[in-house]
């Protein structure tokens, strides 16, 4: 009997990766109006390149890029690309289609909803409530909950002690093959692949499910729950 649906964040529930381009691509544009001397593919390829080495929430990815490119960080050029990103990360940001109607219907359902992220605490709250799909949640456990990344076992144990559930009783929603399914499957819950949030072009992503549409999800439970 599921009992509990767990989703990862970014490219699960909305699309991040799309989300961090439009914003680069506007600060870099900022940047270069408040003086900045660079062609714009070559900034963005360097700020890439700090994500690349510092991970993809780093929060001070301009500062590090300003001091790589100039010696020194230049508070004009520095301000001008953190409003510009804010600005167009705000006006990007959406969940994917249906994600409201889905987490409404299995809310109804009587199921526990969580989220399981590698994003900070702060960034990953952010996102939720931005979208304005915070209170569909009993529990969220981020990166800063345990100091561990998927599909490091740990973050997925937090998880189903605090939602007080079984493994066998949960399903595992991700778009990331290497960390939300394997790291999900170890423990026994069963998983399910976002195709659509796939970056990385996966053939076969070992899940139980792959689903083009997150609204799948309700079919899924449903088959999963008359086996029980």
């Amino acid at each position: 009997m599921i009992k509990a649906v767990i989703f990862d964040l970014d490219n699960t529930l909305v699309d991040f990766m799309k989300l961090k381009e439009v914003a680069i691509d506007a600060a870099v544009d900022a940047m270069i109006d408040a003086g900045l001397k660079i062609k714009k593919e070559e900034a963005k390829q360097k700020i890439y390149q700090v994500y690349s080495e510092k991970g993809i929430e780093y929060q001070q990815v301009f500062d590090k890029f300003l001091e790589q490119e100039l010696g020194i960080i230049n508070p004009k050029i520095q301000a001008a690309g953190i409003i510009a990103y804010r600005r167009a990360r705000e006006g990007a940001l959406a969940p994917y289609p249906h994600v409201h109607i889905a987490l409404l219907e299995l809310m109804k359902q009587g199921l526990k909803l969580a989220v399981i992220s590698d994003a900070p605490r702060l960034q990953a709250w952010l996102r939720l409530c931005s979208l304005n799909i915070h209170n569909y949640f009993d529990v969220v456990v981020t990166f800063d909950d345990t100091g561990k990344r998927k599909p490091d076992p740990e973050p997925f144990r937090k998880l189903l002690d605090l939602l007080k559930v079984e493994a066998k009783e949960t399903i595992m929603v991700g778009d990331w093959a290497e960390r939300d399914i394997i790291g999900a499957k170890v423990l026994g819950m069963k998983t399910v692949f976002a195709r659509y949030g796939d970056t990385f072009g996966t053939k076969n992503s070992g899940a139980d499910y792959d689903i083009d549409d997150i609204l799948e999800l309700i079919n899924i439970v449903d088959k999963e729950n008359s086996r029980g």
